[in-house]
């Protein structure tokens, strides 16, 4: 049974910055596609950034590009979301979720499993 938690969310300002952790456990972290999602209030909920096993493939949102970056540490078995430069609009509830595929996807459909959920409010 994997389990994912998430953690790192809170209140920001506008341009501050916020680092997100992912912990799976249950299963070997490295056989995973790793992703971020977000939901914000009356949204549906949308693709933010996913990193292949070994750190070589990462894609992001238009929205994020150049201001967030995913990474992962296999020994660890967490995947991380650094948000810089944040903004209202990035408010949201932040989900990471494992994709068995070994290749990046986008869709919240292709991935197996989910975390909780951390929220991330940034304030004007």
């Amino acid at each position: 049974q994997v389990q994912l938690v998430e953690s790192g969310g809170g209140l920001v300002q506008a341009g501050d910055s916020l680092r997100l952790s992912c912990a799976l456990s249950g299963r070997t972290f490295s056989r995973y596609t790793m992703g971020w999602f977000r939901q914000a209030p009356g949204k549906e909920r949308a693709f933010v950034a996913a990193i292949n096993w070994n750190e070589d493939n990462t894609y992001y949102a238009g929205s994020v590009k150049g201001r967030f970056t995913i990474s992962r540490d296999n020994a660890k078995n967490t995947v991380y979301l650094q948000m810089n430069s944040l903004k209202p609009e990035d408010t949201a509830v932040y989900y990471c979720a494992a994709d068995s595929f070994a290749l990046v996807r986008t869709s919240i459909h292709n991935y197996d499993y989910w975390g909780q959920g951390t929220q991330v409010s940034v304030s004007s």
